[in-house]
């Protein structure tokens, strides 16, 4: 560790980044059941988004206890906001005439702001000394990491899918 941190202070922001991933992953179950609810149309895209639901919360879940051993506890706000702004991209998605592909970009997008987060707080639960949440923050990464690449080996399909209905069906191929 760098001589010249302030411990104290290094503890701090490392908390308050694991109680920001667990109000992410709370925000991404909310906004992975919504998409999930509503895709009719695609069972490969929904079989992935419900793997991914449990694993994200499986992902809350073991945040939490890293956030609690460390002395911590998640803030209720942080939650609540998270959740509230996944439910607000739901509504607003599903409005769109191309909901599917909106919606896999968003997700795309959204796991790299995931993988970010937990590079950042590997990173920092080394430096403050915690191998054990470093060690769950590598599995969720890796997590992440593979619903990043499933969606980017995807996507393509679910364009391709989405076009070929969406001349003869406009609302089928929205979902």
């Amino acid at each position: 560790m760098d001589t010249n941190m302030d411990i104290s202070a290094a503890r701090e922001h490392y908390l308050d980044w694991l109680r920001d991933a667990h109000a992410m992953e709370e925000q991404a179950e909310t906004m992975l059941k919504a998409m999930e609810g509503r895709l009719e149309h695609y069972p490969e895209l929904r079989m992935r988004i419900t793997q991914h639901i449990q694993e994200t919360r499986h992902q809350a879940d073991r945040l939490r206890r890293c956030i609690e051993d460390a002395g911590g506890d998640t803030s209720l706000l942080k939650d609540m906001t998270g959740k509230f702004m996944a439910t607000m991209q739901g509504f607003s998605g599903a409005m769109a005439s191309d909901e599917v592909v909106k919606g896999a970009m968003f997700s795309y997008a959204f796991e790299h702001m995931e993988i970010a987060a937990y590079r950042n707080l590997i990173a920092a639960a080394r430096l403050v000394g915690d191998a054990t949440t470093a060690r769950v923050c590598e599995e969720i990464l890796a997590e992440e990491m593979a619903m990043a690449k499933w969606l980017e080996e995807h996507m393509g399909a679910v364009v391709s899918q989405f076009l070929a209905r969406a001349g003869t069906n406009p609302g089928a191929a929205k979902r």
